[in-house]
């Protein structure tokens, strides 16, 4: 494994880290919405566009990262959901 490879594993760690906090916040919350369920239905469009880039451009570390990327923002937009029908 070269240095770039290492550098994109912590990248993809420290960004899904802090995606998956805000979708964990999300579903804690109970004062509503919080945020928009319109920029969880972005980023899950924007996370599989990059997936498919990444794999035509052969990057898994690319393809890893944007898949959990994905699977925070899937979490985030359910979170979301769920709290606009309960308030």
């Amino acid at each position: 494994m070269s240095h770039a490879d290492i550098v994109g594993w912590i990248a993809t760690l420290v960004l899904v880290l802090t995606l998956g906090h805000q979708a964990w916040r999300q579903w804690r919350r109970e004062d509503g919405p919080g945020v928009p369920p319109l920029l969880f239905a972005g980023q899950c469009t924007a996370s599989i566009l990059f997936i498919a880039y990444s794999a035509m451009v052969g990057s898994a570390i690319f393809v890893v990262a944007n898949s959990l990327i994905l699977v925070t923002a899937l979490a985030g937009f359910a979170g979301c959901l769920l709290r606009t029908r309960q308030a």
